[in-house]
């Protein structure tokens, strides 16, 4: 069971974090799937690895049908939860593979949870048709039409990026450098003229409650935070870290790190910004 354990964590912990959209359900869905192994008869685990994704895709779809009617009701935007990528976790090689970007994961909300499923095994994974028909228990032909449907859903083509963005990390030291100083004009010249930035305070910290659009709202919005936390606490700590294998940028006080900016790139400017605050979302992220 170790060896198992060993072996498929890591890929079953990027399908959960990637159908749930949260590392705390992903976390929590792994380990309650090894734990129900120890009831299931050795013969059922002749294809483990297809045995054990049947059973994290079950329990998101569960989660996510439940997800729903709490997102519904969540107070502002809902954003998914930052995931660190740290060289010294032994998970990082497997979790660098395959990995849709942030901004695919957000768009990823837009679907049932049989189109996200299905998304998810065949973009982030790479599993073929047939094996994706045996483990949601539809035919090829239906699960190519899901396919079709979800794409169509996010707004995007299969020519477009949907795997982690390889985001200059120029532009991100450029435009942290920026905020650091408070330089409107160099912010401004780093945005796309249509760039949506949607922030996630769950209610309980400052955020906007609706996406802000346009380069000068976006700008006067970020450089808020940061003047804040120049007047309390002199210069602002700020810093840029791999999130969700990407360059993004952490705001951190004594207390910790109470904002993560994560970019959508595009012609190098900034198509989308994703600001999360909700502070249950950054407790499992480390100074």
């Amino acid at each position: 069971m170790q060896e198992m354990y060993n072996q498929y964590k890591g890929l079953l912990f990027k399908l959960a974090y990637q159908l749930t959209g949260s590392v705390h359900d992903a976390e929590d869905v792994v380990q309650d799937v090894f734990l129900k192994l120890y009831d299931v008869p050795t013969e059922k685990l002749t294809q483990p690895k297809a045995y054990l994704c049947k059973m994290v895709t079950n329990r998101c779809r569960d989660l996510l049908k439940s997800a729903r009617i709490k997102r519904e009701q969540y107070y502002g935007e809902w954003l998914p939860e930052p995931l660190y990528s740290s060289n010294d976790d032994p998970m990082e090689p497997v979790l660098r593979d395959d990995l849709l970007s942030y901004a695919m994961i957000v768009l990823l909300e837009r679907l049932s949870p049989t189109e996200r499923v299905v998304f998810v095994l065949r973009e982030a994974l790479g599993f073929n048709y047939n094996e994706i028909a045996v483990l949601i228990e539809k035919s090829e032909v239906n699960c190519r039409k899901i396919f079709s449907r979800a794409s169509s859903k996010m707004g995007i083509t299969s020519e477009e990026l949907v795997h982690t963005e390889n985001t200059s990390k120029e532009l991100v030291y450029d435009f942290v450098i920026a905020l650091k100083q408070g330089n409107m004009n160099q912010i401004l010249s780093k945005l796309d003229p249509n760039v949506v930035l949607v922030s996630d305070g769950g209610g309980k910290v400052k955020a906007a409650i609706e996406p802000i659009v346009t380069r000068d709202l976006v700008a006067r919005f970020l450089l808020g935070p940061v003047r804040q936390a120049s007047i309390s606490e002199g210069t602002p700590h700020i810093e840029i870290r791999q999130i969700n294998n990407q360059p993004a940028f952490i705001l951190a006080s004594s207390e910790g790190i109470h904002t993560v900016g994560i970019f959508h790139v595009e012609g190098n400017l900034i198509r989308n910004l994703y600001i999360v605050r909700n502070p249950d979302k950054l407790k499992h992220l480390e100074i």
